[in-house]
């Protein structure tokens, strides 16, 4: 498997971790109080903005030649730190 594709796999299953910790904040916002799972939701949405812009970013290099995906991999690492962030944040928030 060349390095394009291990950089896919490594991406997506990022990404599925995402997705589960989503659908746990879902879950939670569902047992929450009414002010709380307001703001669940709002951590909810913003996450799964940032979601979709990292399966868009994925979709690109998996749609770039083998020349062009070493360009995009920094604007892919730049969009994982970005989700990565947003996570931690939503996390950090919802600890209690």
């Amino acid at each position: 498997m060349n390095d394009k594709a291990l950089y896919q796999q490594k991406l997506q299953a990022q990404l599925d971790v995402w997705k589960a910790d989503v659908e746990k904040l879902k879950a939670k916002a569902a047992e929450a109080t009414a002010d709380a799972k307001i703001e669940l939701h709002k951590q909810v949405d913003v996450l799964e903005l940032k979601l979709e812009e990292g399966k868009l970013k994925l979709a690109e290099l998996a749609d770039s030649g083998h020349d062009a995906w070493e360009s995009l991999k920094d604007s892919a690492d730049a969009v994982w730190a970005s989700i990565k962030l947003a996570f931690s944040q939503a996390k950090d928030k919802f600890k209690h």
